[in-house]
């Protein structure tokens, strides 16, 4: 009964905007701007609210919230704001020989329809910048975002229930059957970010209506120590980037190849740097104020089960391994002495999990990485352009980064 009755709301929502993104494709740049304005003012008088809902949902730091959640989306807003009556402005183009004696000009018009499929480890931020873009372009959304962020996820439908008609915007919640009900819609663009395993599917449902998509899924994003790079910089900086959210970030650091040579020196300013991050007065990681939670018992079971696999196969506990499961809380942990067999090298990891690999050859390391799928994004640390050109040439992957992460 509870799917019929969200069967026919996402119906009457659906229909709805469908008619209404008609008008949509009239609206102006000063009308979409006000939407705009009123979304971002929305989230800046909510600040408190916002990081409120998600530390309820898995401890996420007030400042980290505010840093990647909050200020993504009001930065976002504010240039697009800035830039939405230029970007609409109808463009000229030339014509070729072909067709001389005639203008051309590119008009830009919205897609339509849009449905924002938002994940759980940032909540906010990649369900509410998605939005941004949408209402600049003139479209109509209806946002499903995380069953997994249940506090967050009741914070953007109220917010989006005072700010928007639902003709225009909505949301709905739920699960699984949630998102199968939205799926069987023909919506014109379908915005999705999570796994590639959902990603395919999202892909095929789209395809049966001819609709477009945009999907940011994940990936294993390697790190590469160069025999001349700076230790303890790039410690310092991956730790840094691996940790925040507690490792659940698509483009975090995902595992590490560092010289043999140098394995221990790393590991040691890598020890470090955690401990300086979260760790300071020695309390240990748990008291941190820093430092969030896994989202949930079933991703903190598939956690521990890696780190299990990996130390029963060979590998090296040589940070962390705490956790408490009442709180879903997992300290950060390295593992040394890891093989390329090993679960933990399988799939992205999402997680405070960081496996090194040593090799003896530079191009053993990027042979290893080009025989794993396209890495998400690749970093790289080396004091030589050359070597990072080097290591860029020899690779492919999404966003490739020099003497830094994330």
């Amino acid at each position: 009964m509870e799917v019929e009755l969200m069967k026919t709301e996402i119906d009457k929502v659906f229909d709805l905007q469908k008619t209404h993104s008609l008008n949509m494709r009239s609206s102006t740049a000063e009308e979409r701007i006000g939407l705009l304005r009123s979304l971002h003012d929305w989230v800046l008088e909510h600040r408190e609210d916002i990081k409120k809902a998600m530390y309820a949902d898995y401890r996420k730091p007030y400042t980290e919230t505010d840093i990647t959640e909050i200020y993504p989306v009001l930065s976002e807003a504010k240039h697009t704001i800035k830039c939405l009556k230029n970007w609409m402005k109808t463009k000229r183009v030339p014509t070729p020989v072909t067709f001389l004696g005639t203008k051309a000009h590119i008009q830009f018009e919205p897609k339509g329809s849009s449905l924002i499929i938002a994940p759980w480890n940032y909540p906010f931020n990649l369900a509410i910048c998605p939005l941004v873009s949408a209402l600049s372009a003139g479209c109509t959304v209806m946002i499903k975002p995380s069953e997994m962020t249940p506090h967050t996820s009741a914070l953007i439908k109220q917010m989006i229930s005072e700010l928007f008609s639902e003709n225009l915007v909505s949301v709905i919640e739920g699960g699984l059957e949630a998102s199968q009900l939205l799926l069987a819609k023909p919506f014109d663009h379908i915005f999705f970010t999570g796994s590639p395993m959902v990603g395919k599917i999202v892909m095929r449902s789209a395809s049966d209506h001819l609709g477009s998509v945009t999907l940011e899924l994940g990936g294993k994003s390697p790190v590469v120590i160069a025999p001349d790079a700076d230790l303890k910089d790039a410690a310092r900086k991956i730790a840094s980037t691996k940790f925040i959210n507690c490792g659940q970030t698509c483009v975090a650091p995902d595992f590490v190849l560092v010289p043999r040579s140098l394995r221990d020196e790393f590991v040691q300013n890598l020890n470090e740097a955690i401990d300086t991050l979260y760790s300071s007065d020695g309390q240990g990681v748990e008291k941190s104020a820093d430092y969030g939670r896994i989202v949930n018992e079933r991703h903190f079971n598939r956690l521990n089960q890696l780190v299990e696999e990996a130390c029963k196969n060979g590998a090296t506990l040589a940070k962390g391994g705490k956790n408490i499961p009442e709180e879903n809380f997992i300290e950060p942990t390295i593992l040394t002495m890891v093989k390329e067999n090993m679960m933990v090298m399988e799939d992205e990891i999402f997680g405070p999990l960081l496996p090194i690999m040593d090799y003896e050859n530079i191009d053993d390391a990027l042979n290893f990485i080009n025989k794993m799928p396209k890495p998400l994004a690749l970093y790289a640390f080396s004091k030589s352009d050359k070597k990072l050109g080097y290591i860029f040439r020899k690779t492919s992957s999404g966003p490739a980064v020099s003497t830094d992460c994330v």
